[in-house]
């Protein structure tokens, strides 16, 4: 290869790596949450190891209030590290944040894997698990943004790579459970099945980042890194604000932060050099679309998983009743919110001045009782207005859709309101405002089941 030819990425391998590497940063939260049924039935006490993954436990009590922990645990360390991002990336080098989060989130669920053969009883039970839950999550974390900062030296094609590995993540963690369910087996040897496969999947992952460094395309791209270090100080999933104006690949709750700045060559500095972006100043440009997000994630969070997991089928007990809550409500919510996503692919409306985006972003809080008044079996004060599986079916289709295509757009039209130079802060705060929406939305969870 003559010197300045860039090299072509030799059968696909740099981009299949980051799309693998996009699917293992959010297996832990996926997997977690898909398999709150098996979770629901070790913490009912009854045979502690008998609960297979997909069947819905929803017994007189729910004393631990497990779908609620779960979601609250799995977003506070997202937003703590949105504070803690320049610090750590500063001080802690790529490959140990990268590797040793791969290493910790692989750690923890072969430790989740082994539980599912331990007999204990459900108080310890329930606390190792949400210890489990907090800490891979707080790895997931750093991992993402460790691998977020690292694509910004790639061209802007691996970035979409990325965040459809992301996307696929819960659509992937949902087939997991239906397998598992569907096998035949006893049900400890399918619980067992269901978490050895991120198991797999995160030692995928980490194959896939020791690969890169013997791979010619991504050699070229990764050693411009030094030279634009800075430029990832502030936040390196701030660097992913701006990729669904062209692509709309999704992510899943959590998974919301999309590119700002992923071309590998810098936009050339205007004469004269712009001061230093104001916060405050950015802040008062980008402050509806950061309230959009917000209350976007606050609605989806609010119920999903924590309500939504509660809705069992009305239909006799049967095959159907068994698949129901897998299918209709993590599988079904993941291929519609990737959908949504994708649509801003194809056009954006409304526009970031328009009034019709914060009407539909406010009419999203009708789900909130709509999904409290399906078929929930575990309830005290309210009644059962729609009972029919067809109900919790469509308000999932338009709750999912909606959720995907409304966080796509107000990340899309985020950049559009604030300067060049402004971007990478902006990205900051809309990547800080989405992980306050996710830990807002967790928090109300609690009230919510409270009012059932």
């Amino acid at each position: 290869m003559a010197r300045g030819d860039t090299p072509k990425d030799s059968y696909h391998l740099v981009g299949i790596s980051f799309f693998i590497l996009g699917l293992g940063t959010l297996l832990p939260w996926n997997f977690f949450i898909t398999a709150i049924p098996y979770f629901q039935g070790r913490l009912a006490g009854a045979n502690s190891t008998a609960g297979t993954p997909g069947t819905n436990h929803t017994g007189p009590t729910d004393a631990f209030n497990f779908n609620n922990w779960v979601t609250l645990l799995s977003q506070l360390p997202l937003l703590l590290f949105t504070f803690l991002n320049s610090f750590l990336y500063q001080r802690v080098p790529e490959t140990v944040r990268i590797l040793g989060s791969l290493l910790m989130v692989l750690l923890l669920f072969a430790l989740t894997a082994v539980l599912v053969k331990v007999d204990m009883s459900p108080g310890p039970f329930f606390s190792v698990t949400m210890a489990s839950i907090w800490f891979i999550n707080s790895f997931s974390a750093v991992l993402q943004g460790s691998l977020f900062g690292l694509l910004g030296t790639m061209p802007s094609t691996y970035s979409t790579l990325f965040l459809s590995g992301q996307g696929l993540a819960g659509i992937f963690a949902a087939l997991a459970m239906l397998l598992s369910m569907a096998s035949g087996v006893d049900a400890q040897t399918s619980a067992l099945a269901y978490f050895i496969t991120p198991c797999v999947g995160t030692l995928l992952s980490i194959l896939c980042y020791l690969s890169l460094p013997h791979l010619e395309f991504a050699r070229f791209y990764l050693a411009k890194k030094p030279l634009q270090a800075h430029a990832h100080e502030l936040e390196t999933k701030a660097e992913l604000l701006q990729a669904d104006e062209k692509n709309g690949i999704p992510n899943s709750p959590q998974k919301a932060a999309l590119p700002l700045t992923l071309e590998p060559e810098r936009e050339p500095e205007e004469p004269p050099e712009p001061g230093k972006p104001s916060v405050f100043m950015i802040l008062q440009k980008i402050w509806l679309m950061a309230l959009c997000l917000v209350l976007v994630f606050t609605v989806t969070l609010s119920v999903f998983p924590a309500i939504t997991a509660m809705v069992t089928s009305s239909t006799s007990p049967g095959k159907w009743s068994q698949f129901f809550n897998p299918v209709c409500c993590f599988l079904l919510f993941n291929i519609m919110d990737w959908l949504g996503r994708s649509l801003t692919s194809y056009f954006l409306w409304p526009d970031e001045d328009s009034r019709v985006l914060p009407l539909l972003v406010c009419l999203r809080f009708l789900f909130v009782p709509l999904f409290m008044l399906c078929h929930v079996p575990e309830r005290s004060r309210l009644p059962t207005l729609f009972p029919q599986d067809a109900y919790f079916i469509t308000f999932m289709l338009l709750f999912a859709v909606s959720n995907g295509y409304l966080v796509s757009l107000t990340m899309c039209l985020a950049p559009r309101q604030v300067l060049p130079h402004e971007r990478e802060v902006a990205g900051a705060l809309m990547t800080f405002f989405l992980a306050l929406g996710l830990s807002c939305g967790a928090s109300l969870s609690f009230l919510f089941k409270a009012l059932l």
